[in-house]
């Protein structure tokens, strides 16, 4: 009798010793940085699968992109699958080096990069080569136009293997993941993703805490986009740069956000927009870079929401030579 009560007393022990340990995190972040004087990388996720890791975007400057590998390394598992969440080159960068390392990985995104490749990022590249030859590119800057220019030099590594064509259920390295296809919103085509299992959501730039990029965006087709998101039932939404944030945060980034796209299309003040920006998207916001925070909105108030009726509307159709 002694030796059944002691058997059930340690099953429950063992019980409960399980139930004490936290839950394994569903996915590992490696934030992105955004340093002065230096472009940015943005997030990196990585995700367990049957056969092996998904890896959502790849840095932009080769040592951010060796954490990846790094970690990869570490949990002696291959990365299998990469998904670019769209084509800017802070998220694709890195895939040359992650498919190096992992030759056998297919890499998932839309095909909106053939068409920035044939005008955003040539016409950024010559442009580039002709600063650089005339001595017109400072010192600080140089290291980031080769590296940008080197990365041009290898253009199919940008390209998917896989091309993400339209939303619905998809199976990656053996796991089944809501794949997104948001159209005409940041870039041309920009890949989300959603797990029902663990109710995080993965955004890529459709969410960035601090600035919205808006270097290549149809702002309509972008609140099209955070339209869908916001009915998707996520607890955990990873930015395309910044911190994850909650359901509710999300709703108070996307206020900010429609906000900011109403009083451009306004005749308010150009200060009363970049004011609103940072009055909403306040608790996003980290200190000490107001002046940057204001400057870009200011920049994206100019060259994108108030910008000429041709201009404003360039990238709500597909790019093309």
């Amino acid at each position: 009798m002694k030796k059944l009560v002691f058997a059930i007393l340690l099953a429950f022990a063992s019980c409960a010793a399980a139930a004490a340990r936290p839950a394994p995190e569903p996915y590992h972040l490696i934030p992105g940085q955004f340093a002065p004087n230096s472009s940015p990388d943005g997030n990196s996720v990585l995700l367990d699968a049957p056969e092996g890791l998904i890896l959502v975007d790849t840095g932009r400057h080769p040592a951010f992109t060796e954490r990846l590998i790094a970690y990869a390394h570490e949990r002696g598992r291959p990365i299998a699958a990469i998904v670019n969440t769209h084509w800017h080159l802070d998220h694709t960068s890195g895939n040359g080096l992650v498919r190096a390392a992992f030759p056998q990985a297919q890499v998932y995104a839309s095909n909106a990069v053939d068409g920035a490749l044939q005008t955003f990022l040539r016409e950024n590249r010559e442009g580039a080569e002709r600063q650089l030859a005339a001595g017109q590119i400072p010192e600080n800057q140089r290291d980031e136009v080769r590296l940008f220019l080197a990365t041009m030099d290898h253009a199919d590594m940008l390209r998917p293997t896989r091309p993400v064509a339209r939303s619905g259920m998809q199976r990656l390295a053996g796991r089944r993941l809501q794949v997104n296809l948001a159209p005409f919103a940041a870039t041309e085509g920009d890949v989300w993703l959603y797990d029902p299992a663990t109710h995080v959501l993965i955004s890529g730039d459709l969410v960035v805490t601090e600035v919205p990029f808006m270097d290549t965006a149809c702002p309509e087709g972008w609140r099209r986009a955070l339209d869908l998101i916001a009915a998707t039932p996520f607890t955990t939404l990873i930015p395309g740069h910044g911190e994850p944030m909650t359901h509710d945060q999300f709703l108070i980034w996307r206020t900010a956000f429609d906000n900011l796209l109403d009083c451009g299309a306004s005749q308010r003040p150009r200060a009363d927009c970049i004011a609103g920006w940072r009055r909403d998207a306040a608790i996003f916001m980290r200190p000490g870079r107001e002046r940057m925070v204001d400057g870009m909105v200011g920049y994206y108030l100019d060259s994108r929401l108030r910008a000429a009726p041709e201009q404003r509307t360039h990238y709500c159709r597909p790019l093309h030579a």
